[in-house]
């Protein structure tokens, strides 16, 4: 069934003090209010944006810390999930995290930074060794940080957990690398960056929503997780019989130069999984891994043949 949710990303500025940055971050947390939020994302470390690393380093807090209290009161008030990234302490380590909280307030869990830049290594944070996934009223989410992006372990394991949407908080834009991400993964795409180039972007790596710089520091989007990447192959002679049974409510997107099209149900009582064994569409994942196989089979057969002689 159609799983709906506004995403607001929040781009702010680095105001040179902790306490400065987050009085900006409540401030445009206040404005994000304004669209009924599902889940609000804010920036990489927001409350150390525009601090030198030591400076930076100094404002790591736990999760029973001010910062993590003051959003999940937020979170509380506005009935919505928040995305929290920030230098955090956990146990004997400090990491650079994204912490998620749940609709009343509570820390659902946290994802450290798999591949910290080496300036960070330096001056003492920890890498992640996983990529979790957590689990919304919404959907599955997961998280990627910064550097995070140049590497595809981190989308990978992604992946293996089962990432419907993915928050990368940042303070570099990502571009294209985040497209990538969307169409090699199939996920959805929320990025929130210090700068105001935030942006949403669908499994197919089609920009759908960008921050409008100098003008509109958040992004908000209407989105709907009940959506599957299927390949034109094999598929495209059903689409017609679909559309005609379902109408407005099967939306199919079709990305000719990827041979792609990304299907989405709005309706209530059935989700996309029903159209897909109903037509017996088969999804890209499923189609690649067929090709896999039969080339594999092929292989074996040749082999088999130079083996007899033939």
């Amino acid at each position: 069934m159609a799983r709906w949710l506004r995403v607001v990303s929040i781009s702010m500025q680095g105001q040179g003090d902790k306490e400065r940055n987050i009085g900006m971050a409540i401030r445009l947390l206040e404005q994000a209010a304004w669209e009924k939020p599902d889940l609000v994302c804010l920036p990489e470390t927001f409350s150390g944006l525009g601090l030198n690393f030591e400076k930076w380093f100094a404002t790591a807090e736990t999760l029973d810390g001010e910062t993590v209290s003051r959003l999940s009161a937020y979170a509380r008030n506005q009935n919505c999930y928040v995305v929290c990234p920030m230098v955090l302490k956990d146990g004997g380590k400090t990491v650079n995290a994204s912490v998620l909280i749940d609709r009343k307030g509570e820390v659902v869990g946290y994802y450290a930074k798999m591949f910290p830049t080496i300036k960070e290594l330096e001056i003492g944070i920890v890498p992640g060794i996983d990529s979790p996934v957590f689990q919304t009223d919404f959907g599955k989410v997961g998280f990627a940080i910064c550097f995070d992006l140049n590497f595809r372990e981190v989308a990978q394991r992604l992946k293996a957990n089962g990432a419907e949407l993915v928050c990368f908080v940042s303070m570099y834009p990502g571009g294209k690398q985040v497209q990538v991400w969307a169409i090699d993964f199939g996920f959805w795409m929320v990025t929130s960056i210090s700068s105001p180039q935030s942006m949403v972007v669908n499994p197919l790596g089609r920009i759908v929503k960008t921050a409008q710089p100098n003008y509109q520091p958040l992004v908000s989007c209407l989105i709907n997780l009940d959506c599957v990447v299927a390949h034109l192959d094999y598929n495209y002679e059903k689409l017609q019989t679909l559309k005609k049974r379902y109408g407005a409510d099967a939306e199919i997107e079709i990305s000719q130069p990827e041979g792609r099209f990304l299907l989405t149900c709005n309706r209530t009582e059935m989700t996309v999984w029903d159209w897909v064994r109903e037509f017996n569409i088969e999804t890209v994942d499923d189609y690649f891994a067929r090709a896999r196989a039969e080339r594999a089979k092929a292989l074996a057969n040749l082999n088999l043949k130079l083996e007899a002689g033939g």
